[in-house]
This record gives structure tokens, C-alpha cells and sequence, in this order.
């Protein structure tokens, strides 16, 4: 397919369920919502002509939207409605760029960058919000709990950056088959459900109950401070081994 490819919907829905990326590793929200929520979409846009780039900056306008919803109003149980909501649907989206991309038989270098690029924005606006909303709105026990977003800033953006950085650095691989690798553990993708852009999205539902929202961000915070720690663990040693011609 060409970037000018428009097939319908059914066509376009049947030719995804054949192209998506490995759900490997993937959390549980990401792989059974988001996902094939982003597949129908992408079937609808594409049997519009609507291209990935247009889907990234409907992602972006979602998002944004969100972010400033946190940052500005006062919150309450329909704000907070509305920012899960708005943050939600922009993570669908979010997909919806990759699976038309592939749809139409592949991405460009600058639609790549404009997605990574927005993801960054989004990522850190995120976090820097819960900052700015627990600063102007939130009745704190103490200011030390604006520890908790700013240091949920350092942990996303750490994270991000590894996960862009780290397959620049390994050698080429040979295509693996995926069905001759090892099981993966049914478990494992609710295990890292915290580390889970989407069940983020969804945390803010709490946004109306203070409390309840702080506690909640906070262990969302601690699942992925120690998921990176592990991470970086791996990472490191990875490319020790690679750096000593060992694997």
C-alpha cells in the first residue's frame, strides 16, 4: 500500500489484525484496550484518507486538552471524569498513528519524529500538571508531597529516554520468529500494569478525592520507579556484554 491507499473499513480492519506489532511484553491495558481500540479507529481514518500524521495531531490536541484540564481547573469528580477521558482517548490515538502507518505499508522518518517528539511533550506535561494542580488546588499535609509529581517527572523521563535510546545501541538482529521464543508468563502483563501510560489515564478518575488520588499516584509512582530500577539493571548489563564481545 501507498500513502494515498484508502480501502474500507472492513478491508482495513482485516488487513491490521495481520499487521500488528508483537504484544510481547506489552501491559495489559496497552494490549487488550488500547490496542484493538486504535485498530478501529485507524480502519475508520484510513477509509477517510485521513493520514498518521493527522492521527498524531489529533493525539496531541486530545492530550494537551487533558494536561491543561489538570493544570487549570479546580478539581472535582466531573473534571476528573473528563481528564481521564480526554487522556485516554489521545493514548488511543496515540496508536492510531502507528497502525495507519502500517496500513499503508510504513511510517516516514518525520512522521516518527513528530510522534516521539509529542510524546515527550505529553510524558512530562503529564506529570508536571499533577504538580501544578496539587500546588494551586490541593489542601498537602505538607510540601513534600510535591515530591511525588516532580519526582514521577524524573522517572517518566528517565524511562522514555531509555526506552528511544536503548535499541539505537544494540546490533542488528536477525527476524526472530515470535512464536520460537519462551513463553511469556501469563502473569507478567498485570504485574507491570502500573507502568501503564493507559491505567494512568484512568487513575484520574480519583482526581475529586484527594486523598485518594494522592495515595494512588503515589504507589502508581513507586511501581514504576522500581520497574526502572530493573530496567536499568538489564540495560546496563546488556551492553557490558556487548561492549566485551559477550552475550
Amino acid at each position: 500500500m501507498t500513502e494515498t491507499t484508502r480501502i474500507d473499513f472492513r478491508t482495513g480492519l482485516h488487513a491490521l489484525r495481520s499487521a500488528q506489532k508483537p504484544a510481547r511484553g506489552t501491559a495489559a491495558y496497552s494490549r487488550h484496550v488500547n490496542r484493538p481500540a486504535g485498530r478501529l479507529v485507524a480502519a475508520w481514518m484510513n477509509s477517510l484518507g485521513l493520514t498518521p500524521n493527522q492521527a498524531t495531531v489529533v493525539s496531541a490536541l486530545l492530550s494537551g486538552a487533558g494536561i491543561a484540564v489538570l493544570a487549570l481547573v479546580d478539581p472535582t469528580w466531573w473534571s476528573g471524569v473528563l481528564v481521564a477521558v480526554l487522556l485516554a482517548a489521545g493514548y488511543v490515538m496515540d496508536s492510531v498513528d502507528g497502525q495507519l502507518a502500517r496500513l499503508r505499508g510504513g511510517g516516514s522518518k518525520a512522521g516518527e519524529w513528530l510522534d516521539h517528539t509529542i510524546d515527550c511533550f505529553k510524558t512530562l506535561g503529564l506529570h508536571l500538571a499533577v504538580a501544578v494542580c496539587w500546588f494551586r488546588f490541593f489542601d498537602l499535609p505538607s510540601d513534600g508531597w510535591l515530591l511525588v509529581p516532580l519526582g514521577f517527572t524524573l522517572v517518566a523521563a528517565a524511562t522514555y529516554f531509555g526506552l528511544i535510546l536503548m535499541p539505537t545501541l544494540r546490533p542488528p538482529a536477525a527476524p526472530v520468529d515470535p512464536a520460537s521464543l519462551p513463553a511469556e508468563h501469563p502473569v507478567r502483563r498485570f504485574l507491570i500494569l502500573p507502568t501503564d501510560y493507559g491505567l494512568q489515564c484512568w487513575v484520574f478518575v480519583l482526581l475529586g478525592w484527594e486523598a485518594g488520588f494522592r495515595v494512588a499516584w503515589t504507589l502508581v509512582l513507586a511501581a514504576c520507579a522500581a520497574m526502572l530500577a530493573l530496567a536499568l539493571v538489564k540495560w546496563w548489563r546488556e551492553l557490558r556484554a556487548l561492549d566485551s564481545g559477550t552475550r
